[in-house]
């Protein structure tokens, strides 16, 4: 039988994924990208002795995809997973640092938290499930937990994740493990701890939720799985791309390219691109999809030779909304990742932006540089400010929110796929948006194309 021919549009790790599983399994692999290397927004830049990334900075080892992925690319490219540090969060309130506490005497103590809701927090085992599946993540937490555990646990957690806003979130669809604790055990307490006593098989072991990045950067992945998948498979700076039908397969077209013919589609790029790339689908069902918001995100890398700020054993700290701060917060890279910055040095990336604070994507570089100057050397105590190095990233569609419209949006994927057999609309728009979850979604896709159409 003749192997069908695949197109994958975007060479993002969800791309790679497929690409790579599907060549694995003899597929006739074709790659199409508008950027002129792989990897989406993950890229990792080398300034001096700074090893910067400009997308994301870390991976979470959270389930078995990832890692059996990073297992094979050994050979390639080395896991850094990171040191002791990475188990502290900080979160800021009213201009001082506090620790997340990670027990119950820590609960107690922390500041973090009022005392009406560390009381009420012995109920929360106790209380009932909600039913309605589109309750947004800011009215669970209310409701099982309080107001302040929302301001000064979750909400800056959502900041650092979705760079989002807890009340427009649909907890279903953004967070769906912890929607499941409830909705399966009934609490958030009750159910972690029923689910850390349920046997694990060896597969499930590989999640060990530790953060990881890549010795020598994330590129270093992402070069790695390009090249074992094969790199003439990929065509890259690929403009005016268009998918049309041409009886039962789909023709690509592209500037200055012969169009060709395939058996199966796979999309993995994001929701606002669908419908230029695919004018054939149905408007109705793609304003659906268009529905979901995208934050607006500002990445300043900042690297010191020699650090004169307080000291920063930790992952981060994260700034909640109610703190009224013009940045996020900051990952303290140098802290929990080898080589990031010159010995007694540090490398801290920084966050501005994100779905409550759109306007940050117009602010000019100089005056990104003035804010972050003046937030940094606040919030860090830093007594000169001297960085040996600055780099500003700017994602206009950094990361998908799932909202309200999150079940019709994949209803309308759904029927969308239904209707065009070879068609696959993947990437994240849904299934979840960490490097993990792309990851296991493009493994997902590449083992359903084998087993039911390859």
């Amino acid at each position: 039988m003749k192997t069908k021919k695949v197109a994958i549009i975007g060479a993002g790790i969800t791309g790679l994924s497929v690409a790579y599983y599907l060549r694995k399994r003899g597929a006739d692999v074709s790659v199409f990208d508008k950027n002129d290397r792989p990897g989406g927004v993950i890229q990792t830049t080398h300034e001096g002795d700074f090893i910067c990334e400009n997308g994301p900075s870390t991976g979470t080892l959270s389930n078995p995809e990832v890692a059996e992925l990073i297992e094979e690319m050994k050979d390639v490219c080395q896991i850094d997973i990171a040191n002791e540090a990475a188990k502290y969060r900080w979160i800021l309130k009213k201009g001082e640092w506090h620790a997340i506490p990670d027990g119950l005497l820590g609960g107690i103590k922390t500041p973090l938290f009022t005392w009406a809701d560390k009381i009420r927090l012995l109920g929360e085992p106790f209380r009932k499930p909600g039913k309605d599946p589109n309750e947004t993540l800011g009215n669970m937490v209310r409701r099982r937990m309080g107001e302040s555990f929302l301001n000064y646990a979750v909400d800056p957690f959502i900041l650092g994740i979705y760079s989002g806003d807890p009340d427009k979130l649909v907890t279903k669809y953004a967070m769906p493990k912890l929607y499941r604790l409830e909705q399966d055990y009934g609490s958030f307490i009750g159910g972690a701890a029923k689910k850390m006593k349920e046997p694990k098989t060896e597969r499930d072991k590989k999640a060990t939720k530790q953060i990881f990045s890549i010795k020598g950067g994330l590129s270093k992945l992402i070069n790695a799985i390009y090249i074992k998948t094969g790199t003439e498979c990929f065509n890259f700076n690929v403009t005016d791309l268009r998918i049309c039908l041409s009886g039962s397969q789909y023709k690509i077209c592209s500037e200055g390219k012969e169009p060709e013919l395939f058996d199966e589609v796979i999309s993995t790029v994001g929701g606002y691109a669908l419908r230029e790339i695919f004018p054939f689908l149905s408007s109705e069902k793609l304003s659906v999809i268009e529905k979901m918001q995208y934050s607006k995100v500002i990445l300043v890398s900042v690297g010191f030779k020699k650090w004169t700020g307080m000291k920063l054993k930790a992952f981060g700290g994260l700034i909640p909304f109610i703190e009224n701060r013009r940045v996020l917060g900051g990952l303290f890279l140098s802290s929990f990742l080898k080589d990031r910055a010159p010995k007694g040095g540090a490398l801290i990336a920084t966050y501005l932006g994100g779905i409550r604070h759109p306007e940050m994507a117009d602010i000019s570089d100089e005056d990104i540089k003035d804010i972050v100057e003046n937030e940094l050397t606040s919030l860090f105590n830093i007594k000169k400010w001297n960085p040996d190095m600055l780099e500003i990233s700017r994602h206009n569609y950094a990361i998908p929110q799932y909202g309200i419209e999150s079940e019709d949006k994949i209803e309308a994927i759904n029927m969308i796929e239904k209707q065009w057999p070879g068609l696959t609309l993947a990437g994240n728009i849904q299934d979840g948006i960490g490097m993990a979850d792309r990851i296991k979604q493009g493994r997902m896709v590449a083992d359903k194309l084998s087993i039911e159409k390859l």
